[in-house]
């Protein structure tokens, strides 16, 4: 079974897929579909909150969306050779657009029509960093054909983006707040209060489901607060606020 990679028009931002298995004898049994995630343990807290916040935030932000997919930690399988070597890829964090949103238990690319995803983000680690910016960059690159790759550090707050032109991938330049867009996301990235966070178009920082509901308790409070004051300034008017 030969297994074999297509290129990928950097300009474009639906996913294209990745023709893992070619020229299939019809007596060749395809791999197996149904795969568990083989993924080591997240290494701190800092690296196990930055990877939530980064599928909360987008999750809610989408929350009406019904075309992609977002994972984090879980494995994606590219190819039977790495199946029986197993030698698993997982990102810390992964969009595929254009897909059916439901859950997975791993990202089988021969049971998604070849599709890889659009945009990997790693969180480095001291054990894991040299392989980010190196192996794992040069697989995106070559292989799976990730159009937007980011890499963050938590701890030193080093941060890097490249987008795929023509096969190879080139630094994103950042804005004048220091982000760095995602043609794919059509979002900014960039660091506020020591997290990597999403940015809208005009510079928004997209929230967290957590926030939205800090924010929404707090109006809630406030407008209770003027409720109190207005219906005090009746009282001492002589007005019973509870007959108006």
């Amino acid at each position: 079974m030969s297994v074999t990679t297509e290129s990928i028009t950097a300009d474009s931002t639906a996913t294209q897929p990745v023709e893992v298995i070619a020229d299939l004898p019809s007596h060749v049994v395809l791999p197996p579909c149904d795969l568990f995630s083989d993924e080591p343990p997240l290494e701190t807290d800092l690296h196990l909150q930055q990877i939530i916040l980064l599928l909360e935030c987008l999750n809610w932000l989408w929350r009406n969306r019904t075309d992609f997919y977002a994972s984090a930690n879980s494995t994606i399988y590219f190819s039977e050779k790495q199946l029986k070597s197993r030698d698993f890829r997982g990102p810390d964090f992964f969009v595929v657009l254009g897909v059916e949103r439901r859950p997975r238990k791993s990202w089988v690319v021969w049971a998604e029509d070849g599709k890889t995803p659009n945009v990997i983000v790693e969180v480095l680690s001291e054990s894991t960093a040299e392989v980010d910016r190196g192996l794992k960059k040069q697989l995106y690159q070559d292989v799976l054909k990730v159009y937007d790759y980011f890499w963050f550090d938590p701890e030193t707050l080093e941060f890097a983006g490249f987008h795929l032109v023509n096969g190879h991938y080139e630094p994103l330049e950042p804005s004048s707040d220091g982000y760095l867009w995602s043609e794919q996301l059509e979002l900014f990235l960039g660091i506020y209060e020591n997290q990597l966070r999403y940015f809208t178009p005009d510079g928004d920082l997209v929230p967290s489901p957590q926030e939205v509901a800090i924010a929404a308790q707090q109006e809630r409070e406030q407008a209770e607060q003027r409720a109190e004051r207005l219906a005090a300034k009746l009282r001492e008017l002589n007005i019973d606020p509870d007959e108006l």
